[in-house]
């Protein structure tokens, strides 16, 4: 792997990290904000989230293609 793919590489994990880390604060807010009686506030949360984590195999399998 050249310096370049690997750079890219270690700066699209650091990102995909940080998406996981956002998205579990983003949902223990939500719990919180669904336990206060805003269920459709949590459910549409719910909705971008599962978003998310539909890209999360894609970035993955880039990243390790970087890498190869």
């Amino acid at each position: 792997m050249d310096e370049q793919a690997s750079i890219t590489a270690d700066t699209l994990e650091l990102m995909l990290l940080n998406q996981v880390a956002i998205r579990a604060a983003l949902e223990e807010l939500s719990l919180w904000v669904s336990h206060r009686g805003s269920v459709h506030v949590h459910e549409n949360v719910m909705g971008v989230l599962a978003t998310l984590d539909s890209h999360v195999e894609g970035i993955t399998s880039g990243i390790e293609s970087l890498r190869e």
